[in-house]
């Protein structure tokens, strides 16, 4: 009974964490009507990381990094470099296409785990990554030479950004016990390092500081990121690895979703198509994460 309840409760964060996680690309999109896309990065990521300092220190064993190098790696790559693109690309794109264009990092992690983990690409995984191939050409639409490609591009790469972050976190994983809680916070917090360097010594525009602006800043820091980060750990521990990753798929859906209904973004045809596409190939992953209960890495969660 105590595991059912048990489960029950994971699934109620499951949904929760997908509808805030999901709509944390909407707030980022009306954020950067009040500063810059590395503004935003570094604001967001410094009220993050402040708030998860009180869980490092009542929850894990030990406060120094347990693993400084390799949490530097993925704090510049997943951290810096991820958040820099992707504000770039919601500065410059829309909030819903970005969201799926940025979730093409499970298919880099497939490609990047293979020279670098010796997980080879099998059956499923390539027919998924020849879908979500298929799929990013439809939204990227070359043919077209639009104006946003740019920002489709650098959605792209930050999805790339991501899946190098899981696949350095994976390595350590399977050499070394991880404290999750230890690891999380300091990567971001070396990660805000060069942030923070980059945002005093570049010009930037003012930002334009006012209560709604703080709320949305909160509400992605605290709420998005912090709390997030906690319900994701607190969700693996509980949740099959498969349903996780599959209930993840929901993320890239409302942040759709809610980029059509709050601010009016219409994708075209092809791009719909796309994106269709792309959430199948997720899916198949995903369903194939389950076939083979395969575990979830932590830091695929969204940063």
């Amino acid at each position: 009974m105590n595991d059912a309840r048990s489960v029950r409760r994971a699934s109620i964060v499951m949904v929760a964490l997908v509808l805030v996680w999901g709509y944390a690309w909407v707030l980022a999109k009306l954020a950067l009507a009040y500063c810059g896309p590395l503004q935003l990065a570094t604001l967001r990521t410094a009220v993050g990381t402040a708030c998860l300092l009180p869980t490092l220190l009542f929850t894990s064993r030990r406060v120094l990094p347990e693993h400084p190098w390799e949490a530097l790696g993925v704090g510049v790559i997943q951290t810096a470099l991820f958040l820099l693109l992707n504000n770039w690309a919601l500065a410059q794109g829309e909030a819903g296409k970005t969201s799926i264009l940025v979730f093409t990092m499970p298919f880099w992690v497939l490609l990047f785990a293979w020279p670098a983990l010796g997980e080879r690409i099998r059956g499923i995984g390539w027919g998924a990554m020849a879908i979500a191939a298929a799929g990013l050409v439809l939204i990227l639409e070359p043919w077209a030479m639009r104006s946003g490609l740019h920002a489709k591009v650098a959605a792209v790469l930050a999805g790339v950004c991501w899946a190098l972050g899981v696949v350095i976190s994976k390595r350590l994983h399977d050499r070394h016990p991880v404290d999750m809680y230890n690891f999380t916070f300091w990567q971001m917090a070396l990660g805000l390092v060069p942030m923070v360097v980059i945002v005093l010594s570049a010009p930037s525009q003012p930002i334009r500081w006012s209560s709604g602006f703080v709320a949305i800043l909160l509400a992605l820091g605290l709420v998005g990121t912090a709390l997030g980060w906690m319900a994701w750990f607190y969700v693996l521990k509980r949740l099959p690895a498969g349903t996780a990753s599959m209930s993840s798929l929901g993320i890239p859906v409302v942040a759709l979703l809610g980029s059509a209904l709050q601010l009016g973004e219409r994708p075209t045809v092809a791009e719909w198509g796309g994106m269709g596409l792309v959430v199948l190939a997720l899916a198949l992953v995903s369903w194939d994460t389950i076939r083979r209960h395969r575990p979830s890495e932590p830091l695929m969660g969204q940063e």
